[in-house]
């Protein structure tokens, strides 16, 4: 029993909830006039009715709801008609200043209500009658920026009038309207910091059927526009019957005269009737196309580059190889101890090069003895298996002194005697002998 009444209530709700969103109301008309502002308040309240008692708990009345606004047929709104809804928990407001353009025919702005915390929606469409009145244009506007409003709040029908009963008490026409109200952030306005209670700045543009006072008409005296080009505030006589209210940037006041304004009128072009004029049967291309030759388009492309690098080549080979001084010419040039100096430094480096190259296999030829100062022949260095030939220095140094030899060499008859001094050397534990002197012709 309890599932099937779980059942009839889920489906009671469902079906519910399906005939909220099929719902349709009955089309609401207005009939503002061209050339004076419109506004339409979208109030929750009147939208609160059209939802259905939620089964949960809470609090109903107090529901977050949005809206959406579109021009039927269409994705968006006209665009002289503007939407603002600062959050779910406020009213949404429609504004705008229709023109002659629109007169005579009917605009209908579907509205969609959304209730946030149920997910359900509803709709109905505003239906807008825009008249023609006589007194539009009103030869006469003035726009003025206040510093201290937000756009909705300036909407609001109180504050909206106090401004135009100070703008008239200032002014004294016979005839004031509203023309149109933006928002500074739509002139390109920067959104506030969130301190100090700032607001973002609105325009608001009256018109009036009679010249300006010479009140508003201050802000034009040089004076004034010398303190506005220095960013400072001008002085403006009538300024205290606003600024309880509301603070006016009087440098940024547009005073407009009509009658004085050039009209300029742009020509459009006939849109015609839509269809192409007759151009005749499409003759399409015949399928044998002639063959192309593209040698020419090779060498062009090619062999003119590549003739223009071979020139460079040879221009750039010439100037280093063929136009350099040799080294004939700088021998001539050089001083003939310093290239004795340059070829035996050049010598030495060959040869300790040398040497470093072959430590490992034999000693170098000036560290291998002549021959044996006993017997006179030629012995060979004899080292043991375990001796360190990469500590050996490249030039032997005497250690130990041993007795000096002297040996005689006869010559063949009718020479003299040559007397050979051998001196006995021991380097690092290995003895040597290095021949030292001769002595000729003693």
């Amino acid at each position: 029993m309890e599932r099937s009444m779980g059942l009839k209530q889920r489906t009671t709700l469902y079906r519910d909830v399906v005939t909220i969103l099929s719902r349709s109301h009955a089309d609401r008309n207005v009939y503002p006039s061209a050339g004076v502002l419109f506004v339409h308040v979208l109030e929750r309240e009147y939208f609160k009715g059209e939802f259905p008692p939620y089964p949960k708990s809470g609090d109903a009345s107090n529901d977050p709801i949005t809206f959406n606004t579109n021009l039927m047929g269409y994705p968006d709104r006209p665009g002289w008609l503007r939407y603002i809804q600062r959050t779910p928990h406020s009213d949404g407001v429609l504004y705008g200043s229709p023109t002659a353009e629109h007169v005579g025919k009917p605009t209908v702005i579907e509205i969609t209500a959304y209730n946030r915390r149920t997910f359900e929606t509803a709709r109905h469409n505003l239906v807008i009658n825009i008249m023609a009145t006589e007194e539009f244009p009103l030869p006469y506007q003035a726009e003025f920026y206040i510093k201290n409003m937000n756009v909705e709040e300036m909407l609001a029908s109180e504050v909206l009038g106090d401004f135009l009963g100070a703008v008239k008490n200032v002014w004294q026409p016979e005839r004031l309207n509203a023309i149109n109200i933006t928002s500074a952030l739509d002139r390109g306005g920067r959104v506030p910091l969130p301190i100090n209670n700032l607001k973002e700045g609105v325009y608001v543009m009256v018109g009036a059927d009679v010249p300006f006072s010479s009140c508003l008409r201050e802000v034009e005296s040089p004076h004034n526009q010398l303190r506005c080009s220095q960013e400072m505030e001008p002085v403006i006589s009538c300024d205290k019957k606003f600024r309880a209210q509301f603070h006016i940037d009087w440098c940024k006041i547009s005073l407009v005269d009509i009658n004085k304004v050039v009209p300029v009128y742009i020509t459009r072009p006939d849109p015609g009737t839509g269809i192409l004029p007759e151009f005749g049967d499409y003759n399409p291309p015949s399928e044998s196309l002639k063959s192309r030759d593209y040698f020419s388009d090779f060498l062009i492309t090619l062999a003119v580059p590549s003739a223009v690098a071979l020139v460079l080549f040879f221009i750039l080979g010439y100037t280093m190889c063929c136009r350099r001084e040799g080294v004939e010419k700088r021998n001539m040039q050089t001083p003939d101890i310093q290239l004795v100096h340059h070829s035996s430094i050049q010598k030495s480096t060959k040869e300790l090069r040398s040497m470093s190259k072959n430590r490992e296999i034999s000693w170098p030829l000036s560290t291998l003895p002549v021959f044996n100062p006993v017997s006179g022949e030629v012995v060979p260095p004899i080292h043991p298996d375990n001796y360190e030939t990469t500590s050996m220095p490249l030039m032997q140094t005497q250690t130990n002194l041993q007795n000096q030899i002297t040996i005689p060499q006869q010559r063949p008859s009718g020479d003299n005697y040559v007397m050979s001094t051998f001196r006995r050397l021991e380097v690092n534990g290995i003895p040597e002998e290095r021949k030292v002197a001769e002595a000729l012709n003693l």
